[in-house]
């Protein structure tokens, strides 16, 4: 089972500050980890503008997501073109972006982010 995660899930997993629930989901077997292109972006702008929770430099952060076994899911035109057809629930322009590369790739997403859990599509609750 391929499995993405949304920003924030990506970030408590390198903090090692998921529930175990959630540590157990992401380990099991046949379980592969995806990181989206969308989220380093979203870390190297964030960083830039000083942002907390974003204090990563993204260069080396997508290093140790491919040094820990995820995989990158690149955006392309599909993906932008797909952000047209969700319904305005959710204005961040990150999270509609993985909002749609999900439901184009037929990938289940990770978020604990409850505007993002109001989309439908592969979407899942973690802790």
């Amino acid at each position: 089972m391929k499995l993405i995660l949304d920003t924030d899930v990506i970030i408590w997993a390198a903090l090692d500050s998921l529930a175990e629930e959630t540590k157990q989901r992401l380990s099991g077997e046949g379980v592969e980890l995806l990181f989206s292109a969308v989220s380093i972006w979203e870390i190297a702008i964030k960083s830039r503008l000083g942002k907390p929770d974003f204090s990563f430099d993204a260069a080396v952060f997508r290093r140790s997501l491919f040094e820990s076994g995820y995989i990158e899911l690149p955006v392309n035109g599909v993906h932008a073109a797909a952000v047209a057809r969700l319904p305005d629930l959710h204005k961040d322009p990150f999270d509609r972006l993985l909002i749609a590369q999900a439901m184009v790739e037929g990938i289940t997403l990770l978020s604990a982010d409850e505007a993002v859990l109001s989309y439908p599509g592969p979407i899942e609750r973690v802790n």
